[in-house]
């Protein structure tokens, strides 16, 4: 239904909305704002706080921390430029009451941007029980819709079969401990787990990443994640890979994790990092007939609908790309596409990420991997150097960058570095890998001298040629 055809506000066949979003977070918010915009009656129910995993516990605190996390090594680093450095301490509490404050901003601001576009907010859990009814549980009532979207994101994954995991805390809790702790142990090896060690590490714990995985950030570029792996011990940082927590007790006042390998983990806190799944559980959909997938997804196609027609899914609860603007691009998408008459279809390809370990990887298109299993030959660029500021500081930390060109076509195909600001490069590189630049395009472009960004386009010579053998089988 268009925009047009409800600007009188008025509500099609009866329903007590058009649209009943479940979730506040950002792709359910995004929704609801767009759809209301082309003149819907809106509601969104929120059992918890209006911001989501990203607002609330997820993108936006963890960031703050990396960036407290880092002053440790700038302070020392300034020591090289002349700067004195004695007499810098550190205040856990001061950065949580902080940290507190900037996400009751934002979420206060998410909640009067809703207000602002005429939704109403519903403070409670929402159960679908229906094609077209959602049940209100802190209200004990129903309501009637004529599309329900799905936006409820994901949550921790915890291995319950292990003895004393309730010992333990995920990345939920982790935002509110009451204290430092002296040891932590990580459990888990992807984008959460080697992102907090960062942290933790940053601010003077003894810290252990257990990873049940050969190599730590599985589905990343493998040489990239290796040079992560070798920076991180560089820190200080124990990895231990190919293992997993057996059992974990409480001894005294600490905690004792044994290790699969027989390994004995002396720590003050273990935190499970071992993924997020869809947070599907209790909402009531497979009673609604909505197909889910076997980790709980909601299955949709490219216009976010599920097999029920009138339900709809956006964001991590659909194991999609599980990325905040992701969410948010599906959560427009298909209030353009539902309400606003017009056919929008968000593309997944060539989706630019940063994962803010330390030091971060910033990445868009293939891994090496994924481009030799794809194409029959590459030019594979590589530089590894470090960075202008580490002449004066000594540090031996080295950055990573790697481009991948298609041969037959000279198109970049995938970039992925790391390094500081890695983040930050991977946003602009998105977008000229996305429009398709050439290998020829990246050299054509004038250096910006002095920047580790430079090496991009001052990379001449392929660091590899590969090409596949002609008996090799096609994956």
């Amino acid at each position: 239904m268009a925009g047009g055809e409800m600007a009188d506000g008025g509500v099609a066949g009866g329903f007590d909305y058009d649209l009943f979003v479940i979730g506040a977070g950002s792709g359910g918010v995004r929704a609801a704002r767009i759809a209301s915009g082309y003149g819907a009656k809106v509601a969104i129910a929120e059992e918890y706080r209006i911001g989501g995993t990203c607002v609330i516990r997820g993108c936006v605190p963890k960031k703050l921390l990396v960036y407290a996390s880092r002053f440790a090594e700038a302070f020392e680093d300034s020591v090289g430029f002349g700067w004195r450095s004695d007499a810098v301490s550190f205040d856990w509490p001061t950065l949580i009451a902080a940290k507190d404050k900037e996400i009751a901003r934002l979420s206060a601001i998410y909640e009067r941007n809703l207000d602002n576009a005429s939704v109403e907010v519903l403070r409670t859990r929402a159960v679908v029980e229906g094609p077209n009814a959602v049940r209100l549980v802190a209200e004990d009532r129903v309501v009637t819709a004529r599309i329900i979207l799905v936006a409820t994101g994901g949550a921790p994954s915890v291995d319950h079969t292990v003895p004393g995991i309730e010992l333990a805390v995920t990345s939920n809790e982790v935002f509110d401990l009451e204290r430092l702790p002296e040891r932590v142990v990580i459990v888990g090896g992807g984008y959460i787990a080697v992102e907090f060690a960062g942290i933790f590490n940053g601010l003077g714990v003894e810290t252990t990443v257990l990873y049940r995985g050969s190599e730590i950030l599985r589905g990343f570029d493998d040489e990239t994640r290796g040079f992560l792996h070798e920076e991180m011990v560089k820190k200080g940082i124990t990895i231990l890979c190919g293992d997993k927590p057996e059992r974990i007790e409480r001894v005294g006042e600490g905690l004792v994790v044994t290790t699969a390998r027989g390994e004995t983990l002396e720590t003050d806190l273990v935190m499970t990092a071992t993924g997020r799944h869809p947070n599907t559980a209790g909402l009531g959909l497979e009673a609604a007939g909505v197909a889910l997938d076997l980790r709980g997804a909601v299955l949709v196609d490219a216009r976010s609908q599920t097999n029920v027609p009138s339900i709809y899914a956006v964001g991590d609860v659909t194991d999609r790309i599980n990325l905040t603007p992701v969410a948010i691009r599906e959560g427009h998408a298909f209030a353009d596409t539902v309400f606003g008459g017009r056919e929008v279809v968000v593309d997944h390809e060539l989706v630019p990420t940063a994962v803010f370990s330390q030091p971060e990887i910033g990445t868009v298109g293939l891994t090496e991997a994924e481009a030799k299993a794809r194409f029959e030959a590459l030019d594979i660029y590589r530089a590894r150097f470090r960075p202008m500021i580490h002449t004066l500081s000594g540090r031996e930390e080295r950055m990573f960058m790697k481009i991948l060109v298609d041969a037959a076509s000279d198109r970049v195909v995938g970039v992925h570095i790391l390094g500081p600001d890695a983040g930050e490069m991977a946003q602009i590189l998105g977008i000229a890998v996305r429009m398709g630049a050439t290998k020829a395009d990246f050299d054509a472009t004038m250096a910006v001298h002095p920047t580790a960004a430079e090496e991009l386009v001052t990379m001449r010579t392929p660091s590899e040629r590969w090409k596949r053998d002609a008996s090799a089988p096609r994956s």
